[in-house]
């Protein structure tokens, strides 16, 4: 019985009581319902809210276990990578093909614990309309991932068409002024042009001094950038994150669905080719009063977005420093190595991930780049030259200890030194070791790799065998070419008969000797 039927029972039975029968067991007997109810009736005009018996809830009593841990191990993860009730339910359909519960029962029985916890929280945004690229919204948000083994904290940048809601996620390991702005063209280049109107948070890599109003003393940098692209920015009331809705539930949704579990990957690149075809995964999304998937607002978007400049904004620091006596540069207070003689004056170029040096139009040396202070960054490729001279240096060098930990030197390098030294004495070993380094650069590291490996399989110990297995490849080995056996038959003799030669076995002796 629904509420207004009890609602309008529990007038019947007091109206009988009161002006009929005027007894409970009468107006029980006469509406056939129970004693209790009557006198429920008496008591109050509103019905008793109805409770129901606890009931064994066996499909989510073997499943609750596997819940409970999620929510638990959840304390220890970042506070915006924990797993949502839908993101356990579609683990729930993978990980147990066999359950059989439905996705209410698991809301349920999670909503319950969450309140227990005190991290149910509800925020109220006002919607808004927006036409198809006019407007997207650009903000940093963080996450975590394993790159190489190790939990790094990331800073990850979003934008998002507030037309067509696309969005585009790209990692990086600092949110400094260029990345955020390599990160814009490469979103560029995604939706396929730029926005009329990009909308802010009053970041420094944008914004230098908030002013009264909605006026800011933008970055120079940032200036130029805007220009060159040719949209406008807009910037958020300070402390009214709200004001950019859009983009601030797009990291929260990409950061659960794509940072849940916490991904594991080799190095930034691959996390960020993961992410990218995370985006386009979204692409089959159906927003929430929408009829089409994200991906079809998206291509019709494009004819609307003003289009990409013929080139992109130069986004590299330019410096000239000087090399010093280590065969280093000194940028941003690391110092990078060059294969340069000391007192050369260089152009380095930083940008978000790398670092490249140049002299004379020419790259001379690519590092990637380092975000902390007073670090130095050296590849052994760089000192090869100098270590021919001076073998005795190698051992103990900084760049040879920097590249067994970055795992450029496996183990199969220090079998064949071994090999030199045993056979060629200390110098010489080693000054034959730093040749066979050498190589790398004619034919690649990873293919000397391989070459030392094989050598040291075949109990090799010489430069000149590894080279030749670098070059055995090209090397242009003469085949014979073939012959029809049937041509021979011309020259076929009959076999020689030798009974003439018995004569001179039964014959007298013609001489004596």
């Amino acid at each position: 019985m629904d509420w207004n039927a009890r609602v309008e029972l529990f007038e019947q039975l007091r109206q009988e009581h009161e002006f009929g029968v005027g007894t409970i067991a009468g107006v029980a007997a006469k509406f056939g319902v129970h004693r209790r109810m009557v006198r429920e009736a008496i008591a109050g005009a509103m019905p008793p809210a109805h409770g129901y018996p606890a009931r064994a809830k066996p499909k989510l009593d073997a499943l609750a276990s596997f819940i409970d841990v999620v929510l638990d191990e959840d304390r220890r993860a970042p506070r915006k990578q924990r797993h949502t009730a839908r993101r356990i339910y579609r683990r729930i359909l993978t990980e147990f093909p066999d359950a059989a519960v439905a996705e209410s029962t698991v809301r349920n029985h999670i909503r319950a614990r969450k309140h227990a916890m005190g991290l149910t929280l509800r925020e109220t945004f006002v919607p808004q309309s927006y036409g198809l690229g006019q407007e997207a919204q650009v903000d940093w948000y963080e996450a975590w991932a394993d790159l190489g083994g190790e939990r790094t904290k990331l800073q990850v940048f979003a934008m998002r068409s507030m037309g067509s809601g696309a969005a585009f996620h790209r990692a990086y390991l600092h949110a400094t002024q260029q990345a955020f702005l390599e990160a814009h063209e490469r979103a560029f280049h995604y939706f396929g042009g730029v926005f009329r109107l990009l909308r802010y948070d009053n970041l420094s890599s944008a914004v230098r001094k908030i002013l009264r109003g909605h006026r800011r003393e933008e970055t120079v940098r940032f200036i130029a950038f805007r220009s060159h692209w040719r949209f406008a920015a807009e910037f958020c009331t300070p402390g009214e994150g709200h004001e950019k809705g859009g983009v601030e539930g797009e990291g929260g949704y990409f950061r659960r669905n794509h940072f849940v579990p916490v991904p594991c990957v080799a190095d930034l690149d691959a996390l960020n080719t993961l992410l990218l075809s995370g985006c386009r995964a979204d692409e089959a999304r159906v927003l929430d009063g929408r009829t089409e998937p994200v991906g079809v607002a998206m291509v019709a978007e494009r004819d609307r977005l003003l289009p990409r400049a013929p080139e992109g904004f130069d986004l590299a620091d330019v410096t000239f420093p000087l090399v010093d006596k280590q065969g280093c540069v000194t940028v941003k207070t690391n110092a990078y190595s060059v294969p340069i003689k000391a007192g050369t004056r260089v152009e380095s170029r930083v940008h978000p991930l790398h670092v490249e040096i140049w002299h004379a139009g020419r790259r001379i040396a690519r590092h990637e780049r380092c975000h902390s202070r007073r670090q130095q960054v050296l590849d052994l490729e760089h000192y090869l030259d100098v270590l021919s001279q001076k073998p005795g240096a190698f051992a103990g060098s900084k760049p040879l200890a920097q590249w067994r930990e970055a795992g450029r030197w496996p183990a199969c390098y220090d079998e064949l030194w071994d090999r030199l030294l045993a056979r060629h004495g200390k110098q010489n070993g080693t000054r034959a070791m730093v040749a066979v380094v050498v190589l790398g650069r004619e034919f690649g590291h990873d293919k000397l790799r391989a070459a030392i490996s094989k050598a040291v399989s075949l109990g090799a110990c010489d430069v000149a065998a590894v080279r030749y297995l670098l070059t055995e490849a090209a090397l242009h080995k003469g085949q014979p070419p073939s012959i029809d056996v049937g041509e021979l038959a011309r020259y076929d003799r009959p076999m020689p008969t030798m009974a003439d030669y018995d004569l001179l076995l039964s014959g007298p002796c013609a001489g004596t000797a």
